[in-house]
């Protein structure tokens, strides 16, 4: 009986120790993901308003290609009184697009990171397409910077 308890005794010392985490072991880990925190948190918190303009810039480029494809099926760009609701709803002032896919050319009227609609104008055959930036006015420095795009495709209809 004594032989069976001790191996009882020591088979249950074994598994303890094999089934845990040691404190030590935990500070290690602690320590670790605190230095590769405190090196990359700093750098992607920081820089809020350095993501915002980036993903304006993609959001505006998206926006040109929808616009793109709706002056290819219509002849021409929405009109700045339509604005860019024209590429999420269907317009229902002239000049009224002769073709309108279903669902549209964008599930929603887009507004910028911060949260305020795109600045858009149609001029004859090209666009303007800014976002106001942090601030939502017009001009301002760095992250209230106007961040704009300009169709530089002029159509040749002469």
């Amino acid at each position: 009986m004594d032989q069976t308890h001790a191996g009882l005794c020591r088979s249950q010392h074994e598994r303890q120790g094999d089934a845990g985490v040691t404190l030590i072991e935990m500070m290690v880990v602690l320590v670790m993901i605190s230095i590769v925190a405190a090196l990359i948190v700093p750098n992607v918190i920081g820089r809020p308003d350095e993501a915002r303009a980036t993903v304006a810039g993609t959001d505006m480029r998206s926006i040109a290609n929808a616009l793109q494809i709706y002056r290819l099926d219509n002849g021409s760009y929405p009109t700045t009184a339509q604005g860019l609701s024209a590429l999420a709803k269907r317009p229902v002032s002239p000049p009224l697009p002769r073709i309108w896919p279903e669902g549209g050319y964008l599930p929603d009227v887009p507004v910028d990171p911060w949260g305020t609609p795109y600045v858009y104008t149609a001029t004859g055959n090209q666009f303007e397409l800014t976002s106001l930036g942090a601030d939502a006015a017009p001009g301002g420095d760095g992250a209230n910077a106007d961040i704009p795009l300009r169709d530089r495709v002029a159509r040749n209809d002469t």
